[in-house]
């Protein structure tokens, strides 16, 4: 017989939120970064910016991966959202590449497009090529395939299973967001400490976490 679930693991935040979508490279390596970062409350991985219906990972068609954010406005602002992303791109923000791997900022308003817009000619002004990151409206947004969402957290399976995580949660919940960066060592062991107490973690599975981050933290986070 499954054992229960620990009811108090904060898979369920319910405060208001916004949204920002950004295409960087391989969304593996962007949902770990962001899921650890303060301020993110859910993050899920998929394909965005195209035509192309019903995209899937094998015939992606002229769609880019993605991560889409749900974040808390007033703990993380947009414009620190965006110094993450040009901070953080796999493949480099003035190479060119396919359309899987666009550089791209989907914006959800027009505050959004006007900061967007402000941010990338501060960078252009820095760089000595032309950026080739695009910047468009989010339209419609593909969830990507459940292997790929919490892509690192997935690979300690009985982590997860002792999590009750399965794929009804894994873009869904806030808990597996912050273990998916924390488990690579994103955030660090201070941060981890200083919200432990709130994620509702057993502290075998806690003392687990820190032994991953101590021994993945200031690592690469390349796919």
């Amino acid at each position: 017989m499954k054992p229960p679930t620990n009811a108090a693991l904060l898979h369920d935040v319910d405060i208001p939120t916004k949204k920002a979508t950004f295409g960087m490279g391989c969304f593996w390596s962007n949902d770990s970064l962001f899921g650890a970062t303060p301020g993110i409350i859910r993050t899920r991985v998929g394909y965005a910016g195209g035509t192309t219906k019903n995209p899937h990972y094998r015939n992606i068609g002229d769609h880019t991966e993605v991560i889409e954010l749900d974040y808390d406005p007033k703990t993380v602002t947009f414009e620190e959202l965006l110094d993450i992303f040009w901070a953080n791109h796999e493949y480099g923000l003035t190479t060119k590449l396919k359309r899987q791997y666009q550089s791209m900022i989907l914006y959800h308003d027009e505050e959004q497009r006007k900061v967007a817009e402000q941010s990338y000619n501060k960078m252009q002004a820095r760089c000595n090529e032309p950026l080739r990151t695009e910047i468009a409206p989010a339209d419609a947004f593909y969830a990507a395939e459940d292997y790929h969402q919490k892509y690192r957290l997935q690979g300690h399976k009985d982590l997860c299973r002792s999590l009750g995580l399965d794929s009804s949660k894994l873009q869904t919940s806030h808990l597996a967001a912050r273990l998916n960066g924390y488990l690579v060592g994103v955030g660090g062991r201070s941060q981890f400490e200083e919200e432990v107490n709130k994620l509702g973690l057993s502290e075998k599975q806690a003392d687990y976490v820190r032994h991953e981050i101590e021994r993945n933290e200031g690592g690469g986070l390349a796919c």
